[in-house]
């Protein structure tokens, strides 16, 4: 693959950017404040496949960002036989989104997989967070001059696996689909839609799912190194 390529193109949360351990070290923050009495690894154990399903309807704009941000903690907390005035929700909301880019820490082999690649290709950002959020996440870790073009699903006004994004990100980026790789770790999103358009694509299945054997797949960020 690697004789052909000249861009690379990365989802970021979940692919470089450790979303689970910084989004756990956020919430600590957020029970802190809101002195919430359950336990944040039960807490978690139920939100993180609820976020999951929220974040899913969100890219089929089944719900909106609004509707995302005080659903999954609604649900998380009615589980708990929990129940808070929809002002407190949107105040947890708002205090995690906040607290979230204060914490960076990177995907094990991210930042050695960035130095590597950095002499031989151009590198992207193709995400579906908030503009905002992610543009400090990328600069608070300390990667952000990585890359080339950043392309969010704000700007884009669609989420992927909404073709409309990656075409965006390949015109902002100056690069052709049949020279470049799409990396990330959503089998849906990621790289069904990144093949939808043309690109290659690797899927770094950090979820450990059951994926079509013809595509290509790691298991961590350095065997990345094989293909590229």
């Amino acid at each position: 693959m690697n004789n052909i390529i000249k861009h690379v193109f990365f989802d970021l949360d979940h692919t470089l950017w450790d979303f689970d351990k910084n989004s756990s070290l956020a919430f600590q923050m957020i029970f802190e404040k809101f002195n919430i009495d359950i336990q944040l690894g039960d807490f978690l154990k139920v939100y993180q496949p609820i976020n999951m399903q929220y974040w899913k309807m969100y890219r089929e704009e089944k719900v909106n960002q609004q509707e995302l941000r005080r659903g999954r903690l609604s649900e998380t907390f009615s589980f708990f036989e929990k129940k808070y005035p929809v002002e407190t929700i949107d105040a947890m909301s708002s205090g995690y989104i906040d607290f979230l880019p204060l914490h960076n820490y990177l995907i094990d082999g991210a930042k050695d997989l960035l130095d590597y690649l950095t002499p031989r290709y151009e590198l992207h950002i193709i995400t579906n967070g908030f503009k905002e959020v992610q543009n400090k996440k990328l600069l608070n870790s300390g990667i952000l001059h990585f890359f080339k073009t950043v392309t969010d699903s704000e700007e884009a006004g669609v989420k992927k696996p909404n073709p409309f994004i990656f075409e965006k990100a390949i015109l902002k980026s100056g690069a052709a689909s049949n020279h470049s790789v799409m990396i990330g770790d959503n089998y849906e999103a990621d790289i069904l839609g990144a093949e939808a358009v043309g690109l290659k694509t690797i899927c770094f299945n950090y979820h450990k799912e059951k994926l079509p054997s013809q595509n290509i797949q790691v298991a961590t960020l350095e065997d990345i190194k094989n293909y590229l």
